[in-house]
């Protein structure tokens, strides 16, 4: 009997699956019904291959939809996550499977009586972040609880940047996924665990490219990195209550990290709508909106301040020389270590290499950064006078996601890459250890990414396992359990996406 799994949603992400579904249909005699909004779509994702069949439909029409649902042995949603509740609804109505990768909101588990009901299994958070983050920390975590340890510590950093070798613009970064999302990125702030304290930030507290981390797979590459949303929530779902802290992040370059934080002061974020754009170009949006948001002023404060950091350091350094001028005229040799006055009239201690190092390291960024400024608003065209907007009445982050796409965009050979960081400190037996587990995938070009794969794959895995009769779960669930992750996670390494892991002991 042929087994059908019908996908709502044929964008970007879902490339890779539909790659991976068509050629297990081959070996299973399944029929994989690709529909989306626009059918062309579909059926260049199919590319004409026999077990597929594409399918165009308006996802809010509940005749077509239902139909579709009720030919399905199970259905994958890859639709906004607004719109998972329309296709879940269905799936109760019908009792078939549900895979998403979207986050599990209230209105999902608010079905979760009515699923086991139906004896079927609403599987979401099954794509990259959420999913592959979920299912690979807690491989790890369970394996470390098994053999009696105490975890202190959970850091996990995940991003979908551009790959070294596509890496051409000053932002370091191209879209490889939903625009809108980068636009509007923290826009709800954060709230994490560190050192047993709950921390907050606001969205401009943000960006700040202060903490880097570095990966196994890339270990000269440094990442600066955000919080996420709300990582306190996911300390009961990772049943890690003892640990001090818990942070669940994104990783940027950086220089992205630099620009955005500027972006997101220019207020070029914004959502209320001021402008209308039909024959504005962006040289013109961008000298209006400044202007109105005191670009001058900002500049020049920033400027101040980037100057003020320099000089104290070349100070320090111009009191370093003197030292070791008097010292050679004397005949002394100057000590690693010496007492200076600084400009308060205290006394401090300075070690003659560091303020070396220090200086240069810091006039050089200062230099880079102050130069970065303008390249980054140049490049996303404050200076670009034929490209014109045409979105009707919009808002900055309207603008800027329309930039974004523009500006910002993979070039058909450009790849993409997937960057994903565990890091875990725990105590066993009286010692302190820690566990960096890293993954890296790159892309093969614009159209098959290293997100699509990341994001897709888990979720045809998961669809795989449950028609054949090896996943039989029922409820909703997200992939923090064995039963889910361990089969998951091992057809994941036969597809390339493997995890290198670093451990280090301390007494």
């Amino acid at each position: 009997m042929v087994k059908q799994i019908v996908l709502f949603g044929a964008g970007k992400s879902a490339t890779v699956l539909i790659d991976y579904l068509l050629q297990e249909s081959t070996a299973y005699n399944w029929k994989i019904i690709v529909a989306d909004a626009n059918k062309s779509v579909a059926e260049q994702k199919i590319n004409g291959h026999p077990n597929g069949q594409p399918e165009g439909i308006d996802i809010n029409d509940e005749t077509s939809r239902k139909k579709l649902v009720q030919q399905a042995d199970i259905v994958i949603s890859m639709m906004p996550p607004s719109l998972h509740i329309l296709v879940a609804q269905d799936c109760i109505t019908f009792s078939k499977h549900l895979l998403t990768a979207s986050y599990a909101d209230q209105q999902i588990y608010d079905l979760e009586e009515m699923v086991k009901d139906r004896n079927i299994l609403f599987l979401c958070e099954m794509g990259l972040d959420p999913g592959i983050d979920h299912m690979s920390a807690m491989q790890i975590l369970d394996d470390l609880k098994q053999k009696g340890a105490k975890i202190t510590s959970f850091k996990s950093h995940c991003g979908g940047l551009v790959a070294p070798e596509s890496d051409d613009n000053p932002w370091h970064y191209k879209i490889s996924w939903n625009p809108r999302n980068v636009v509007l990125a923290g826009k709800a702030g954060a709230v994490y665990r560190e050192n047993s304290e709950t921390v907050t930030k606001v969205y401009e507290e943000l960006f700040i490219a202060g903490e880097q981390v570095r990966t196994g797979d890339a270990p000269h590459e440094l990442f600066s990195f955000y919080p996420n949303r709300n990582s306190l929530s996911y300390i009961d779902l990772y049943d890690l209550p003892e640990a001090l802290t818990f942070v669940r992040t994104t990783l940027r370059h950086p220089d992205f990290m630099f620009g955005w934080k500027n972006i997101v002061d220019l207020k070029l974020t914004d959502e209320n709508i001021h402008y209308d754009t039909d024959g504005l170009s962006l040289h013109d949006f961008f000298k209006m909106h400044l202007e109105q948001n005191g670009f001058g002023e900002w500049l020049q404060v920033k400027l101040q301040q980037s100057f003020s950091e320099t000089k104290e350091m070349l100070d320090n350094l111009m009191k370093l020389m003197e030292a070791e001028i008097a010292a050679e005229n004397t005949g002394e040799e100057l000590p690693d270590n010496f007492m200076v006055v600084d400009e308060s009239g205290d006394l401090k201690e300075l070690k003659k290499d560091a303020v070396k190092e220090n200086a240069a390291q810091t006039v050089a960024q200062k230099m880079h950064e102050a130069n970065l400024i303008m390249k980054q608003l140049f490049f996303l065209g404050m200076d670009d006078e034929e490209t014109i907007i045409n979105k009707g009445r919009c808002s900055a982050a309207d603008v800027m996601q329309f930039i974004l796409e523009k500006k910002l965009l993979l070039l058909p050979q450009d790849k993409d890459m997937i960057v994903m960081l565990h890091e875990i400190e725990y105590e066993l037996e009286g010692k302190k250890h820690s566990i960096h587990s890293s993954l890296t995938v790159k892309g093969r070009d614009a159209i098959h990414t290293a997100m699509a794969k990341t994001v897709g794959l888990p979720l045809g895995i998961a669809a795989k396992l449950i028609l054949n009769g090896e996943m039989s779960l029922t409820g909703v669930h997200v992939p923090v359990i064995p039963e889910i992750y361990n089969p998951v996670l091992a057809e994941l390494m036969n597809q390339g996406i493997i995890f290198k892991d670093l451990h280090k002991s301390f007494e």
